[in-house]
């Protein structure tokens, strides 16, 4: 916010920092919509410009976009024989017409599954 109010452009600051125009004209654009300028309040902490800056950034946790498939359920699905990811993904999809699309659907599963190997088994005597 200083270099641009010393006549820098997004450009020449995006340069300096090896960032992308569209990045530093998106960070301006969410401190003027906090209400923001130059200089900043002394008594304003790290956290607190975080939170004034992407409080409405992305989802909150807890929340989904989209309706989430049971994972543990689809992947024993898959085990049986004829099923494969287009089927349960047609079938997740007829409910939910708004949910996950093919790509993500599977990148999603990756996901779930890759958390799972992360996971300590215990073995059983």
């Amino acid at each position: 916010m200083r270099l641009v109010r010393d006549g820098v452009s997004a450009r020449e600051i995006g340069r300096m920092l090896g960032v992308a125009r569209s990045t530093i004209q998106d960070n301006l654009k969410r401190a003027e919509a906090a209400g923001l300028a130059w200089p900043l309040p002394g008594d304003l902490t790290d956290d607190v410009l975080e939170d004034r800056l992407f409080a409405r950034a992305g989802v909150q946790r807890g929340l989904r976009r989209r309706p989430e498939p049971d994972w543990s359920a689809l992947a024993c699905e898959l085990k049986r024989p004829g099923v494969n990811l287009m089927v349960l993904w047609e079938e997740y999809r007829e409910p939910h017409p708004a949910g996950y699309g093919y790509s993500r659907y599977v990148a999603a599963l990756v996901m779930w599954r890759r958390r799972g190997e992360d996971r300590l088994s215990i073995g059983r005597q």
